[in-house]
């Protein structure tokens, strides 16, 4: 008998919400965030929707885009992303 497939996630999908999406298009860094693994993706949007305050949501969203702006950082931790080995 064959088992059921299994999800790998494990931790809840976050929809993006509009701001986020807005913020993203408009700081031409939607490629940046599609080209994160989803876990990243899904981290990042989960963390600014948890923020209770607006302040913290924007700071939040700040970070996200300078990350993805700089590209060497995630959650400020060192970020290599899918580079090749020569």
């Amino acid at each position: 008998m064959k088992k059921p497939k299994r999800s790998r996630a494990t931790r809840p999908r976050h929809p993006m919400p509009a701001h986020v999406r807005q913020a993203l298009t408009r700081s031409g860094l939607m490629l940046a965030y599609r080209a994160r693994p989803p876990y990243q993706q899904n981290d990042y949007i989960g963390w600014i929707t948890r923020a209770k305050k607006p302040e913290t949501r924007a700071k939040r969203l700040s970070q996200m885009l300078d990350e993805l702006a700089q590209g060497d950082r995630y959650m400020k931790m060192p970020y290599r992303g899918n580079s090749t080995v020569e």
